[in-house]
Formats: structure tokens, sequence, C-alpha cells
């Protein structure tokens, strides 16, 4: 145990600069490129919106119009294409629910995929040219990679 004649604070503080100053001195390395804040949530959700939008805008186009657009955006680790059976899905996202989901997994797969995982509720409208044959509200997740918004629904698996 150190007695007050062992350990005077002038030494203390000595002794934690001199600590510090090693620490940091080993890590004096330069790292060439520019720094770049992390994205948020908040930053994403813009990029994620105009998905959904593209996403309906190719359904008001029509079946072919919708399958070109969720093939076009599928993640690049999913292998197929997206086959609606010529029908046209509407996803209404509630942008309030958007939230990082970093432990989701596609189904059959054992990782996670590239990029920033989010899961945000969605309204799902399934029409038949101008029929409606459903409506449901469930949560889908997208993944933005770079500056794309990847999706992995409403294409079968």
């Amino acid at each position: 145990m150190l007695g007050p004649s062992t350990c005077r604070p002038g030494r203390r503080a000595a002794a934690l600069l001199t600590a510090v100053l090693l620490l940091t001195a080993a890590c004096g390395t330069v790292v060439a490129g520019q720094p770049e804040a992390l994205p948020t949530v908040d930053a994403d959700q813009s990029l994620i919106a105009d998905y959904f939008e593209r996403s309906n805008a190719a359904a008001h186009d029509g079946a072919d119009a919708q399958e070109r657009f969720l093939d076009s955006t599928q993640h690049p680790d999913v292998d197929r294409g997206c086959d609606l059976g010529g029908l046209t899905v509407l996803l209404e996202p509630t942008l309030s629910t958007l939230r990082p989901d970093d432990g989701w997994r596609p189904a059959a797969s054992d990782r996670a995929p590239r990029g920033r995982v989010y899961v945000v509720a969605v309204t799902v409208t399934v029409l038949r040219g101008q029929n409606t044959l459903g409506v449901q509200v469930g949560s889908m997740h997208v993944v933005v990679l770079g500056a794309m918004v990847y999706g992995f629904a409403p294409c079968p698996t």
C-alpha cells in the first residue's frame, strides 16, 4: 500500500501525464483521406423515402416496370430476380418507425447483408390492374449501401 510519503499529488499527476503521452505517441500515425461522419437514420431516411417513392411510381407504370425496378434494387448479395406474377405492390412506409436493425439476416442466410440495415413498418397494397387484392401492414427491411437503397421484399425467396 502506498503511503503519503510515496504518492504525492505532484508525482501522481506527472505519472498520469507521462502515461497519456506514451499512449498517444504510439497512435500518431497519419491516415490518408478525409474524415467523414457516420451516417445516421436521419441522413439515410431521405434515401429510403425516395426508394419507396420510386417503387410506387414504377407500380403505377405497371407490373413489368415494377419488376424491373425491384430487380435493379435487390441487394447485391441476393441472387434472384423478382417475379410478381403480373401483380403490382404499393408500399407506404411509416417513416417514423424507421430504425436500424443490425442483427437482421435475410431468410436462408447466416450473415447480415452488407450495408446499414433498417426496418420500417409498411402498408402493403397488392393490385392486379386497378383491382385491390389485399392490404396488409407489416415490416420491411431495406439496406443502405453506399448511396443506394436495396430491398429484399416483396420478392419471394
